[in-house]
């Protein structure tokens, strides 16, 4: 089990030359400006701060490397999606997202991030798409849950399912407000991380 309190900062990268050593294994963390992305790996690790949370679309600007222990790391990817930024900085950002999901090794999975109250949209898709073409492991969190009752919940919850089905991508409800599917979503991120 791994034991998330432990992560710490390593480094963030604005370009393709300045990713962490591209070694061990890696979890990385994408979703759409405003989803929940910073809010999720902040509570699944237990540390608040840890990632930066704003109430402003496109905060997060850098890939952020966290490690959780000697050659195991967690990656907090750009948001995407409407971040009010200029057309240069997101084409950049969008380069270098396509950047790290063609050449880290280490990448065994992706925690896509999606508003419950959204479910998938065409950007959340493409995602998906880029990270199955390399072969990897993929896991929607649907945060913020609580904002919807039980009903519309499982509906979006089987609708993600579905979608994902062909391709083996599992999903789940995700409640950072009211701390629901914490430990579900350690127990995918224990088994990426040690190999299972």
């Amino acid at each position: 089990m791994t034991t998330y309190s432990n992560v710490k900062f390593m480094t963030s990268a604005a370009e393709a030359n300045q990713l962490a050593e591209d070694s061990g294994r890696e979890i990385a963390f994408a979703g759409r400006s405003n989803s929940g992305k910073s809010t999720a790996i902040n509570v699944i690790t237990q540390r608040a701060g840890l990632a930066r949370v704003s109430r402003t679309p496109g905060r997060t600007q850098l890939i952020n490397f966290f490690e959780l222990a000697p050659e195991r790391r967690l990656v907090d990817l750009p948001g995407y999606g409407f971040a009010k930024v200029p057309e240069r900085v997101r084409l950049h950002w969008l380069a270098l997202m396509e950047h790290y999901f063609n050449v880290r090794e280490s990448l065994v999975g992706l925690m896509l991030i999606v508003d419950s109250r959204r479910g998938l949209g065409a950007q959340d898709v493409a995602m998906l798409e880029w990270i199955l073409a390399r072969d990897r492991l993929a896991h929607v969190l649907l945060t913020k849950a609580d904002k919807l009752n039980r009903q519309d919940s499982l509906r979006v919850l089987r609708e993600t399912v579905a979608a994902g089905a062909d391709a083996a991508v599992s999903a789940q409800l995700f409640s950072a407000h009211n701390k629901h599917g914490i430990e579900e979503a350690r127990e995918v991120m224990d088994r990426w991380l040690k190999g299972a």
